[in-house]
């Protein structure tokens, strides 16, 4: 670094030319390189520097929508060149040693696409020298540049530190070179029939044969606790697959730093393919790969799975780990959308960049990370978080707790409406199938809402374990995949719970009560009231003190219901000993079978939780 300054700052020195006249050629060039590289690096981007008040200072910040280029510039400004102004037609920097500022004025701009890899700038100095300067993926870049034999072997090493690697380019233009280029291109924009296509075409005529300039390489560092994330979502039997623009090699260090794929894990490289053949024989010999994760370009996913898709899913779906590099924004989307396919399995993508967008919209559940990538991810999900850390507990736990307390709720619902309605039906039975309302209007309003409202929806507070638990032992996230808490099996049993307790509590109120049939309304809704409390009761695993809160409540709401509507409810008849007796037992025949299945179950066949916390 200190060379780099060193070098730099000559440039700029006055009384250093002399000096740099009697060195070496050689040692003239190194300087000029440095300087016209730097220089570079300082002007291709799209930074803008923004000063804001702090006290007495003004302190400057980068903004730029890739956090590469922002660090980059700052790079820039820790040699000496600081970018201090830039606006729509050009730009500031304050050069070392003196302090000067040079303004450059911005001709053009080519903006960084995902199918171009690339992003160019043309500027124009106070001496009226114009110069392009490119920079992007060394992938494309390689064909652009002049010759050379140093650039694929430093990217290679670059890249196999886990650093992300940019390539620096530039191209002088004389006056009428970019009189000739803006012409065609303002031609071109104004173009009404395949516009983007001339425009590109245009473009690439500047780009040939440009001096290669340096080869950048950013480090893009993992957040905390990256790595016992992914190990507490592996645990939890989820398959992860990271897709990502970078290169292969780049691809593999960050998926090792990461521990995504274990030192001990083989790698298998899926080798670049063109023909079904090439094809056919990369995929015989991973499937003769056990425990391997892939790796595969994105250029040779869409070979694949032009020839082979069901084969190439299968096997991939299989493989503990899948690495996909060089992949597109659009190949992220059809990434998600082929899993879903060929899998039916629930796919949760999660992102921090622009890139990540469609991927992110495509999957059943998009995560955003806000991050240095700018919050067009965040914006763009489901759920939006702050480290990709908390996605452990927000899948682990929240979603655990979620996905149990819906199908309790779920089910609770069912099983309300579905007992009341098969007292109807049995009340209307025995009138011969007429017509006859069992209940007035407001007590059905009010079992909807007041008496069982508050008891049912207490159960979103219901947890069958701790989150330490959750954390701990990641395992137990396994047996929700297999969507036994809800599914047909749980709906055919409450369905049959409901008709055995609608039928018991109708049924008994019209044995246990033959010489008060006229009292049947305050008898079998007190029965169907408190059988729901009780069933509630029985599906609490954790109690909460506004679960008990939501049962007084409830009880008490009907208790004063009784006094007030004396009209519809007889006080003397409600206050004998053979009315609180027969109501007792009615509703004991109907929750106390469920009662004793329910011990029964956690004595001789527990759930993997309850023996876990000891249940």
């Amino acid at each position: 670094m200190d060379e780099v300054v060193a070098h730099l700052r000559t440039p700029y020195l006055s009384d250093s030319i002399p000096q740099q006249m009697s060195h070496q050629r050689i040692r003239r060039t190194a300087v000029t390189k440095v300087h016209e590289a730097v220089k570079a690096i300082a002007l291709c981007h799209n930074v803008t520097p923004v000063f804001e008040v702090e006290g007495d200072f003004d302190t400057m910040t980068y903004q730029a929508s890739s956090p590469d280029e922002v660090a980059l510039v700052k790079w820039t400004e820790s040699v000496g060149l600081t970018l201090i102004h830039r606006d729509l037609t050009s730009m500031t920097l304050r050069t070392p040693v003196t302090g000067a500022t040079v303004k450059y004025g911005i001709l053009q701009t080519f903006p960084f696409t995902s199918e171009t890899k690339r992003m160019g700038i043309i500027v124009k100095d106070s001496n009226g020298v114009i110069t392009f300067y490119m920079k992007g993926a060394d992938v494309v870049m390689s064909s652009i540049v002049q010759y050379n034999d140093w650039l694929d072997e430093e990217t290679d090493n670059m890249a196999r530190e886990g650093l992300r690697t940019l390539v620096v380019a530039k191209k002088q233009l004389t006056e009428d070179q970019y009189r000739d280029f803006e012409a065609r291109y303002s031609q071109a924009k104004l173009s009404t029939e395949d516009r983007s296509t001339k425009i590109r075409a245009v473009v690439e005529s500047l780009e040939r044969d440009l001096e290669l300039l340096c080869l950048t390489g950013v480090e893009d560092k993992l957040q905390e606790n990256v790595r016992p994330t992914l190990e507490l979502l592996r645990n939890a039997g989820i398959k992860i697959w990271m897709l990502t623009g970078d290169k292969l090699e780049t691809a593999i260090c960050i998926g090792k730093s990461s521990k995504l794929v274990s030192k001990t894990q083989e790698v298998f490289v899926f080798k670049q393919v063109y023909t079904r053949m090439d094809v056919h024989a990369e995929l015989n010999a991973f499937r003769r790969k056990n425990d391997s994760a892939l790796v595969i370009r994105g250029d040779t996913l869409e070979v694949c799975l032009s020839f082979y898709e069901d084969e190439f899913v299968e096997l991939a779906c299989h493989s503990p780990t899948v690495i996909v590099c060089r992949c597109s924004p659009t190949q992220k989307a059809d990434i998600v959308h082929l899993i879903k396919k060929h899998t039916k399995k629930k796919i949760c993508a999660i992102g921090d960049g622009g890139n990540d967008v469609s991927m992110i919209q495509a999957a059943d559940t998009g995560v955003g990370i806000v991050g240095k990538e700018g919050k067009q991810a965040s914006l763009a999900a489901d759920f939006s978080i702050n480290q990709f850390s908390y996605i452990g507990k927000l899948v682990i736990v929240h979603g655990r707790n979620s996905y149990k307390r819906s199908a309790a709720l779920s089910q609770f619902v069912m099983h309300r409406g579905l007992i009341i309605t098969t007292m109807q039906a049995v009340f209307c039975s025995i009138f011969y199938l007429a017509s006859v309302e069992l209940f007035p209007g407001f007590l059905m309003i009010g079992y909807g809402t007041v008496f069982t409202m508050f008891p049912v929806f207490s159960l979103v507070l219901d947890k069958d374990v701790t989150s330490t638990v959750a954390l701990t032992y990641p395992e137990l996230y396994k047996e929700l995949t297999k969507g036994r808490s809800l599914s047909l099996k749980t709906f055919f049993i409450w369905v049959l719970i409901s008709l055995y307790q609608g039928g018991i509590i109708m049924y008994g109120a019209l044995l246990l009560f033959d010489q008060d049939f006229i009292h049947i309304v305050s008898i079998t809704f007190t029965a169907v009231l408190l059988t729901e409390l009780l069933m509630v009761a029985l599906t609490i695993r954790t109690w909460h003190w506004l679960m008990i809160i939501a049962e007084i409540i409830s009880l008490a709401s009907y208790i004063v219901t009784l006094v007030i509507f004396k009209d519809f409810f007889d006080p003397k008849f409600l206050q004998t000993w053979n009315f609180i007796w027969k109501t007792v037992v009615i509703t004991g025949i109907s929750c106390i079978p469920l009662y004793i299945i329910k011990f029964l179950q956690r004595k001789f066949s527990p759930a993997t939780h309850a023996k876990l916390v000891g249940l």
